[in-house]
């Protein structure tokens, strides 16, 4: 069987999270998937695995609740489901950032299209003729893995160490379009309005992250694969399982 592996996220304020929890694990379970499913008051993260069947009734039934209505599930193939069970947690932040006064619920950095990020990327500049920076907001290990070419990395241990890192390089900006990218979207949404709130300007978010990218335009202007936090540890550009296996 092939197995079918999606993930998606809506920045959304939850205030029924236990209620929620308990019904989404209850039917989820029901389905057969596998996976994880994030609930934190700023929103969902979904990681799922299983059959097409039980993976488009379970966006189905996510879908069923308004608040959830437009969430748009990336999707890879992989012969075996790449989670071992089901687990559908409580945090308090679907990314870790530790900026409180970011509320991506309530306001949403520009977002940039794969192709239009890739047509920048040929011509070396954006449509007004700026430079165009690729600001990785992920760890130093999923960089590792691979990113995109000449991309500003700040090798950060944890998430929550970038905003005094792009703090400090802000100056490193001027007069440049910026575009932070990340794995699914979550956390270069996250980095967007951050660099937004301390001044910078023409900032926009990779939409839908690398996985988005890899699903629209390919591999172009990307070196190496991509990390995902699974068993299958990394996808290439086909959105295959990278052969080989990574290490932190």
């Amino acid at each position: 069987m092939t197995v079918v592996n999606i993930s998606c996220y809506k920045f959304v304020v939850l205030n029924d999270r236990e209620a929620l929890k308990a019904g989404l694990d209850t039917h989820l379970r029901g389905l057969g998937l596998l996976g994880t499913v994030l609930l934190a008051p700023e929103g969902i993260n979904v990681f799922l695995a299983g059959s097409r069947a039980a993976i488009d009734a379970g966006v189905v039934h996510l879908r069923a609740d308004p608040r959830f209505a437009d969430l748009a599930p990336k999707e890879s193939l992989s012969a075996e489901a790449p989670f071992r069970k089901l687990r559908v947690r409580l945090k308090q932040e679907i990314i870790t950032m530790k900026m409180p006064v970011i509320r991506p619920a309530g306001q949403r950095a520009p977002a940039v299209a794969a192709a239009t990020l890739k047509r920048w990327l040929d011509r070396g500049h954006d449509d007004e003729g700026r430079p165009v920076v690729m600001l990785d907001t992920r760890n130093d290990y999923e960089v590792a893995a691979g990113t995109f070419e000449h991309a500003v990395a700040y090798g950060i241990a944890v998430f929550s160490e970038f905003p005094a890192r792009v703090a400090a390089h802000r100056a490193d900006f001027a007069g440049k379009t910026v575009v932070s990218f990340c794995t699914g979207g979550i956390r270069c949404e996250k980095a967007a309005i951050h660099m937004q709130s301390i001044g910078l300007e023409r900032v926009y978010q990779l939409e839908g992250g690398i996985l988005k990218y890899f699903e629209e335009v390919g591999g172009a202007h990307f070196h190496g694969n991509c990390f995902v936090f699974d068993e299958r540890e990394a996808v290439a550009a086909d959105l295959q399982p990278a052969s080989g296996r990574l290490h932190r």
